[in-house]
């Protein structure tokens, strides 16, 4: 058999969940040590927080964004999909980008330049371009939405790692984030509920629309002025939550795998809660609490699930949740406890409670890693290919 068409190289999620699960264990620990000056800090001109906040949304968060899209892009459309030496050399390419962002200060510009844009932009162009060339066997026809945001992440990321416009860049990743998030979270809790409650929740297409349409707008938030872009944070965040209540969450939550995508989908309204706050009143929060609400309660909840759904039913196993797997849930959500709740209440002790989140993070993605990476190394058990 040719490297290339081991089982790992035959879908996108396969090699991309790995790095997810192997970056997920190790970027928050790694960070802890950073913070608390146990590690010697990467080599950059940057800040080490830019740093900490770009390996989390670029590296682990684009891993698995990148494993989630180049999947599902090629379900919606109808295509085989990249695999084989496209898929080699898009790991490559991330791998290449973690090393050039802790090298960064030793590298010459433009190979760092190179460096910190090879994978971001490889993937977006290979995504855009399966949309737009498969365009009239799309399933989705709003996916003209990531036609729009995909390129915009790389404006965000190159600004993010700036001297002069790093708020804009990361108020713009994270508003990008949202917004994958929210497309995602609208067409997976659909299909859940329907296929594990036998229940259709409420599909309004002027409503989903004027969702969509307000998250794109909030990706560039700070470029409006403050009271503009809290009145469109608190509109969205009203909407999220009045057709959160439509979505029959006293049912999703009466289990742990679907419920936990609700309390990740409440955790964005959460994030734009205290985004409008930010803009009407001074709250001294301990710990940058907007973005970690997002990456703690959207991210740090809903992908460890998904990961564990998508790695069983796009290998011919049964999308069920083990205890090994509903365990890993039940940690990230003491990881957000520990990293949002506990500072607020318990100051003196952030530096404890940034350890222990980590230790969490570590401990849930081990186990996912444990427990999926033999299966995305394994060829599907039902036969099937791909």
């Amino acid at each position: 058999m040719k490297l290339s068409e081991h089982p790992l190289w035959l879908v996108g999620f396969r090699p991309f969940f790995i790095l997810a699960c192997l970056s997920g264990l190790s970027l928050p620990i790694l960070w802890a040590l950073i913070f608390s000056g146990a590690v010697t800090a990467p080599v950059i001109t940057f800040s080490v927080v830019q740093w900490h906040a770009h390996e989390m949304f670029f590296g682990f968060g684009w891993a698995v964004l990148g494993g989630f899209l180049l999947t599902s892009t090629k379900n919606w459309v109808k295509v085989r999909g990249y695999h084989g030496y496209a898929l080699m050399f898009l790991v490559v390419a991330w791998l290449f980008e973690r090393v050039g962002m802790w090298y960064q200060g030793a590298w010459p510009p433009f190979l760092f330049l190179i460096s910190n844009n090879l994978f971001i932009g490889a993937i977006v162009a290979m995504l855009v371009w399966t949309l737009i060339r498969n365009r009239k066997n799309d399933f989705y026809p709003d996916n003209y939405f990531f036609l729009l945001i995909l390129p915009v992440f790389m404006v965000a990321k190159n600004l993010a790692l700036s001297a002069d416009y790093a708020q804009i860049g990361w108020s713009m990743t994270l508003g990008l984030f949202r917004m994958a998030f929210l497309v995602m979270l609208e067409r997976t809790l659909t299909q859940f509920m329907k296929g594990v409650f036998n229940v259709t929740i409420l599909q309004n297409p002027a409503l989903d629309k004027a969702i969509k349409l307000l998250g794109l707008l909030l990706v560039f938030e700070s470029l409006m002025p403050g009271q503009l872009a809290g009145g469109i944070a608190l509109l969205l965040a009203l909407l999220l939550a009045g057709r959160f209540v439509f979505w029959r969450p006293q049912l999703a939550l009466r289990r742990l795998d679907i419920g936990i995508m609700y309390l990740g989908y409440f955790a964005i309204v959460a994030q734009l809660l205290v985004e409008f706050l930010g803009h009407i009143v001074h709250i001294e929060w301990v710990g940058s609490v907007s973005i970690h609400l997002f990456a703690f309660g959207a991210m740090g909840l809903v992908i460890p699930a998904m990961i564990v759904r998508i790695s069983k039913g796009h290998t011919g196993r049964k999308a069920a949740f083990d205890a090994p797997d509903k365990l890993a849930l039940w940690i990230m959500m003491l990881a957000f406890v520990l990293r949002i709740v506990a500072p607020q209440i318990y100051p003196a002790g952030y530096t404890h409670w940034i350890y222990l989140a980590a230790f969490c993070w570590f401990a849930s993605f081990a186990l996912l890693a444990w427990r999926y990476i033999p299966f995305l190394m394994q060829p599907r058990i039902d036969g099937k290919e791909h």
